[in-house]
């Protein structure tokens, strides 16, 4: 359930009102600060209470509400209709993930190879706009023969990146053990497409205090991806990020993945969480990601994944769904022309020097 308070409703009132919440009915109670009202989340089984006792407590209560959905902190009813932001602090400032802020774009490659090579690359995708650096250490791979990632001396890598650049690092966990040296370097977690589900290492995660991208399972339904994002908040981390990377369906000769754009409606109207678009996995050929960027961003995504390598066709994974960094150029320009028309661009024109 929510209480939606009346606007101005002094400190010591809503702090009064959390108290009478916890000590009548033995709810946990979580306060969101929106842009015009202050809301009080009652956390636990609130099936048998009477609304209209909860109205009783206090006159600033506005309003008395049931949460329908499974996904409780996750629902965009939990903040009454109103989007929430993640910020990521980096080196080179704030970023903002949300709905009222520009389209972020983070790129890179999909495994981290050598210092030479990655300090490359961010140092171009940071030339051509991107506020972040994606690259993965640790790498889950369908084949136990396939290259995996250099674990952590590739998180030592990205930090010698991070500090050429600015650039703020996304890269993924695949292990709870691996959080600490993961944490360390990364501003923001990527929990995968296969660990979606991994309700131990979710758990782990939302109990630590970086912001995390959850990318969505393979087969994972809206609801299922959703119930996952509310293991990270009901484990004390609001600052999640969902991230669609192309789900599983009939036909995989053409692409990788079914890219499911559809879901950025959907999701806006669930969910108050910010939304990025991979459209490298999601469609697996590098040919394809331009036009599905492009679509993502009419669609109104609030960030994109872009995987970019300096020779994509000796990449060490994902070769084949990479840009080069004359593509990425090009990309990004063509990203800002239709940024511009949704109101959702501030990247500057692309500089010609490092």
């Amino acid at each position: 359930m929510i209480i939606v308070l009346k606007s101005g409703t002094p400190t010591d009132e809503i702090t009064q009102i959390s108290e009478g919440l916890r000590n009548t009915w033995g709810v946990t109670v979580e306060k969101s600060i929106g842009e015009h009202k202050v809301i009080l989340g009652m956390i636990g089984d609130t099936s048998t209470i009477d609304r209209m006792l909860i109205q009783e407590l206090s006159p600033w209560i506005e309003q008395v509400l049931r949460v329908e959905k499974p996904f409780k902190r996750v629902s965009r009813e939990f903040r009454y209709g109103e989007a929430s932001e993640v910020v990521v602090p980096t080196p080179n400032g704030d970023v903002y993930f949300g709905e009222h802020h520009p389209i972020v774009v983070t790129a890179g490659p999909c495994s981290v190879e050598n210092e030479a090579m990655i300090v490359e690359t961010a140092k171009r995708v940071k030339v051509a706009g991107a506020k972040f650096l994606r690259g993965g250490a640790y790498k889950p791979r369908t084949s136990p023969y396939a290259f995996q990632g250099y674990g952590e001396s590739a998180l030592d890598l990205l930090a010698a990146a991070r500090e050429a650049t600015g650039l703020g690092i996304i890269t993924e966990l695949m292990d709870a053990a691996d959080l600490p040296a993961v944490a360390r370097v990364a501003d923001v977690i990527q929990i995968g497409a296969r660990n979606m589900q991994n309700f131990a290492l979710l758990k782990k995660v939302g109990a630590q205090d970086k912001p995390v991208l959850l990318k969505r399972g393979m087969s994972a339904t809206i609801d299922e991806w959703l119930m996952a994002a509310e293991y990270l908040l009901a484990a004390g981390n609001p600052n999640v990020i969902l991230c669609e990377r192309g789900i599983r369906t009939f036909d995989s000769k053409y692409a990788r993945n079914t890219l499911d754009l559809s879901v950025i409606p959907v999701l806006r109207s669930l969910t108050h969480l910010p939304i990025m678009i991979d459209p490298s996995h999601g469609t697996g050929k590098s040919e394809y990601v331009a036009p599905m960027a492009l679509a993502a961003i009419a669609a109104g995504t609030d960030a994109l994944m872009i995987e970019v390598h300096p020779n994509p066709a000796k990449a060490l994974s994902d070769g084949p769904q990479s840009l080069t960094f004359d593509k990425f150029d090009r990309l990004v320009q063509e990203m800002s022309v239709l940024g511009k028309v949704v109101n959702r661009w501030s990247i500057p024109e692309l500089v010609t020097s490092v």
